[in-house]
């Protein structure tokens, strides 16, 4: 999986569609993200301590990471995500409309660096 926290994406199917948000977390063993504003339920939570009140509470609950698609930082559209090597033998990730680098995603590695 390729998504980071902080990345925006955009809602891709479902209930929320085409809505965009932020990446507040990342589910790797069960492939969910929670995004920003997407996935709104109402929680109902009983007086406690912690809570004195009580009542409903709105959450934002965890979606399919095939559910969304990357923003493409230059157009602004959903872009798909790949790696690629550098000159130096360094991983990258990089958005396949633009072929915007998207930042590092490991160290060098001399075997993969271009001869």
């Amino acid at each position: 999986m390729l998504l980071r926290v902080n990345d925006t994406v955009v809602v891709v199917s479902g209930a929320d569609k085409d809505v965009k948000g932020k990446v507040l977390k990342i589910d790797r063993e069960q492939n969910k993200v929670l995004v920003e504003g997407v996935g709104r339920v109402w929680k109902h939570v009983k007086k406690s301590q912690k809570n004195p009140q009580g009542g409903r509470l709105n959450k934002e609950m965890p979606i399919a990471v095939s559910n969304v698609m990357l923003v493409d930082p230059e157009s602004g559209k959903p872009t798909r995500l790949g790696v690629r090597y550098l000159a130096d033998g360094s991983k990258e990730r990089y958005a396949k409309k633009s072929g915007k680098g998207l930042g590092l995603i490991g160290p060098a590695d001399p075997k993969y660096a271009s001869k």
